[in-house]
Formats: structure tokens, C-alpha cells, sequence
């Protein structure tokens, strides 16, 4: 397989996956190494395919989310206010799509995160928990934004309601 038909590859596995797919799945499919697609998808990135990494992997965003997006700015402290607020957010029909703090250096930083269910949270807290200086709450004395995707606007005003119920929604 040339390297070109290994990229067409990635696009097709990406496009029927209904869901993340994690570089080295990929490379396990393909018979290559991580760093091989993760090469690989830099490429197919540069060339203007339209591919985010999650932290449970790629995923083609090409296509429009439907349903409704709004942004939230929220504040909390440690692990277990961080898994309270994902929590809050996918009990009540939402996915965390990213998150967004102000750098003084960089302006804005976002990371994708993709947090559409309790096992996705937990996941995402795990890892948190091995690299606790990584988050980027931790440049905002906890303040940052969240992109949602929900259903509806109905869902998404549940989910703001909840936040702020619990202390979290930031609001001053």
C-alpha cells in the first residue's frame, strides 16, 4: 500500500466510525506505526481534510453538528468538581465538545474534548489525574468556556440551570 492509498484509508475508516478512533487503532488496522498516522493525518490535515484529535481519538468534522451549540463559561476546583461538571452536562443530553481559557501568551486556547457520556467523562478525569498540571484551567484560577452540543436549546438551558444549581456556572 502506497502512502497515499494509507491516507485515503484513514479518511474511509474515519468517515465510517461513529466515533473516535485513536491514532494507534489506526496504525493496528493499517499495519504501520502511531507515529506513521499520526504523520499521516498532519498530512491529510494540511491538505484540508478536516480532522480533530480528541483525546479518545480522530474524528471527521467535516459535517455540521446538528441540533444546538452554545458556549458556557464555568469555575470549579480539582478532580472531582471537574467530573461533577461533565457529569452535569451528559446527564442531561449534552456534549462537552471543547474547552477554552484565555492565555496572556497565546490568546485563546482551545482543546477538543468530545465528552458525550459518564464513561467519556471518567476517562477524561483519569487522565487528568496523571497530568494535573496539564489542565488549562489551571492558567484561569479555574475560568473557562465550554462549547455544548445539544438536541435542542430546551437541553442546553437544563444543562445551564444544572451548573448553576451546583456552583459551577460561572456568573460574576
Amino acid at each position: 500500500m502506497t502512502a497515499q492509498q494509507r491516507r485515503q484509508q484513514i479518511i474511509a475508516i474515519l468517515t465510517k466510525a461513529t466515533g473516535p478512533v485513536s491514532a494507534s487503532a489506526l496504525a493496528g488496522q493499517l499495519g504501520v506505526s502511531r507515529q506513521i498516522v499520526v504523520g499521516d493525518v498532519a498530512l491529510l490535515r494540511a491538505g484540508g481534510e478536516q480532522i480533530d484529535a480528541t483525546p479518545r481519538g480522530y474524528v471527521l468534522t467535516g459535517e455540521k453538528q446538528s441540533g444546538y451549540t452554545g458556549l458556557l463559561a464555568c469555575r470549579h476546583d480539582g478532580s472531582e468538581g471537574l467530573r461533577q461538571e461533565l457529569y452535569l452536562v451528559v446527564d442531561n443530553g449534552g456534549i462537552v465538545e471543547d474547552v477554552k481559557v484565555e492565555s496572556p501568551l497565546y490568546g485563546e486556547i482551545t482543546g477538543r474534548l468530545h465528552v458525550a457520556s459518564r464513561y467519556d467523562a471518567d476517562n477524561f478525569v483519569a487522565r487528568a489525574m496523571e497530568q494535573p498540571d496539564g489542565l488549562l484551567l489551571r492558567l484561569t484560577g479555574g475560568v473557562h468556556l465550554h462549547t455544548l452540543v445539544c438536541p435542542d436549546e430546551e437541553t442546553f438551558l437544563r444543562i445551564r440551570k444544572a451548573l448553576a444549581q451546583a456552583g459551577i456556572l460561572y456568573e460574576k
